[in-house]
């Protein structure tokens, strides 16, 4: 569907495509010539992108100034070239609405103004989410996808190649034993699969046999004794399960396949245990409100197979990247910055190499350390991120900065920053819409605000927003993530939060609609009263036209008197 929005749209994109290639030129005369290259394949591949799908920029094609550099020993020339030709497009035919096309544009000043830094592109669309889930799974390539962002009905599942290791994650619940050894049990012997399983569920007592049961309580006997045949069962496949232990074992690229058994915070638990890429989730109901499990265990055998068969849609659930930046950091990267400044122009060259290089992080890293910009700690959540008052008596004070621009205070208990996925959590507790996990949208919610006029917003999912405590506030504040990881934050610290690129691609049972929609239904009750009875079912005296029945209706009132 095209409007006149689409079409300003589309020529800011095509304006800020040209800013950003200015920009590259001069970028890369000041850092080397392999940067230089790197630099003009990227705004090349750019610029000949949006040419064309704009057949009204046809200037872009016709001036034969980008190319793709393949050599870099031709670099220098290449350069030369590519500014002569846009100098000479310039003297020809100028920019429509750019005055001042020339270097001086992107000064320091400038650069400081604008939010972020470059070249991270802001837009009204989320970020494209990362298409690689695990070792084997990614998002099936079809002729409905567009500049790399995919119609949500159309995202299927599909495996490059075949899955090999399968991680099974349980509630902590005796309810769920049986079908849990009945699911290890089929991945073992029937799909020869290696299983991983927590390390805590080999110490879970149910599953042992060299329990002290003189020590426990009578229900506990009653209960181990029910479960023999189960924990037979498991004994015997005990030595072919591969264990980990959350904050020890680092799982990335080591998990084809997870599957939760249990309520929602088991898959909660599963987005934890990856903070980059996370395998396909296939969820099943055993807790219980079960609003992100949309499967049921009574045919698991058949639901596995048509997954591991590429028979299913996903659902892109985004997930919040959060970082705190305390208030001593900020004086330390100053000073960082400062010494930088004094290092040899090689030397800063290769710190910059090194801190772009996700390898270059050992091998000890643990999901929760990752690293992010300026190299500060962060964490992925799925729900959301609350930032409360804690056991202080006075209201929280926090200032909500947009893309660094100041946007509001809030005065109330605290705030709920949560994804689309997570306003059907806390947020609709505190009054937030529901949105679609297809939305690509922040959802921002005050808690019991002392404000009649505060309603939570919605904003895009590619900004940035800030969280701090105002200088004015009378107490701090707490912080947690998805309910875990609570911290204090503190006078001058501040709370970055923005989209990840990692989503969880969580499978359908049936489609992305449906299952929303009887999760709406079933788990929270949404619409749900008594139907208004039709004109049939009621006796319609003035549809009737008899005047014998009006007349009886009056003698009743009479009589009724």
């Amino acid at each position: 569907m095209s409007c006149r929005s689409d079409i300003d749209l589309a020529t800011l994109h095509q304006h800020r495509l040209e800013e950003r290639w200015n920009y590259g030129l001069a970028w890369c005369g000041a850092h080397g010539r392999s940067q230089q290259q790197q630099q003009l394949t990227h705004y090349n591949e750019l610029l000949i992108r949006q040419s064309t799908n704009q057949n009204h920029h046809q200037r872009l094609t016709k001036s034969g100034s980008y190319y793709k550099v393949s050599d870099s020993s031709n670099s220098s020339r290449i350069l030369s070239t590519v500014k002569d030709n846009v100098a000479k497009d310039n003297q020809n035919k100028p920019l429509q609405g750019l005055d001042d096309y020339n270097n001086d544009y992107f000064t320091s000043t400038t650069r400081r103004r604008r939010s972020g830094t470059w070249p991270r592109t802001r837009s009204l669309n989320a970020p494209s989410p990362f298409q690689q889930f695990g070792p084997c799974g990614r998002i099936m390539k079809n002729s409905a996808m567009v500049m790399q962002i995919q119609d949500p009905a159309s995202q299927r599942l599909t495996w490059y190649k075949p899955p090999l290791t399968v991680l099974v994650i349980k509630k902590k619940d005796s309810q769920v034993l049986l079908p849990f050894v009945q699911l290890v049990e089929w991945l073992v012997q029937e799909k020869n699969m290696v299983v991983w399983v927590e390390s805590a569920v080999l110490e879970d007592k149910l599953l042992r046999d060299d329990v002290r049961l003189e020590q426990e309580s009578a229900k506990f006997r009653m209960v181990h004794e029910y479960y023999t045949g189960v924990r037979s069962r498991f004994l015997a496949l005990r030595e072919k399960l591969v264990t980990f232990k959350d904050g020890r074992d680092d799982l990335t690229d080591r998990i084809d396949f997870i599957v939760c058994l249990g309520g929602d915070g088991t898959l909660l638990y599963a987005s934890q245990l990856f903070q980059q890429s996370v395998p396909p989730v296939m969820a099943f109901y055993l807790g219980s409100l079960g609003f992100l499990t949309p499967f049921q265990c009574d045919n698991f055998q058949e639901q596995v197979t048509n997954v591991l068969e590429g028979h299913a849609a996903l659902t892109l659930r985004s997930r919040l990247r959060c970082s705190i930046h305390r208030k001593g950091d900020r004086r330390r990267e100053s000073l960082q910055q400062a010494s930088n400044l004094l290092k040899p122009h090689f030397q800063r060259q290769s710190n910059f190499g090194d801190a772009g290089n996700p390898k270059a992080c050992n091998n000890n890293c643990s999901p929760s350390s990752a690293q992010g910009a300026g190299g500060h700690s962060s964490i992925l959540v799925l729900n959301e991120v609350v930032i409360n008052r804690g056991p202080s008596p006075y209201l929280s004070n926090i200032d909500i900065f947009l893309d660094g621009k100041y946007i509001t205070s809030v005065q109330g208990d605290g705030l709920i920053v949560s994804t689309p996925t997570g306003s059907t959590a806390y947020a609709a507790a505190a009054g937030a819409s529901m949105i679609h996990p297809s939305v690509p949208a922040i959802l921002v919610t005050p808690i019991c605000p002392h404000s009649l006029s505060f309603r939570p917003i919605v904003i895009p999912a590619g900004v940035e927003l800030k969280i701090s405590i105002s200088p004015d506030s009378r107490n701090t504040s707490r912080v947690s993530f998805d309910g875990r990881n609570d911290q204090e934050l503190n006078h001058g610290d501040s709370l970055r939060v923005t989209t990840s690129i990692y989503p969880v691609p969580s499978i359908c049972a049936q489609d992305q609609i449906s299952d929303w929609f009887d999760s709406l239904a079933e788990g929270l009750h949404w619409n749900v009263r008594k139907r208004q009875k039709c004109l049939d079912e009621l006796s319609d005296l003035t549809a009737s036209g008899s005047e014998d029945t009006l007349d009886e209706f009056d003698s009743l009132k009479i009589h009724d008197a």
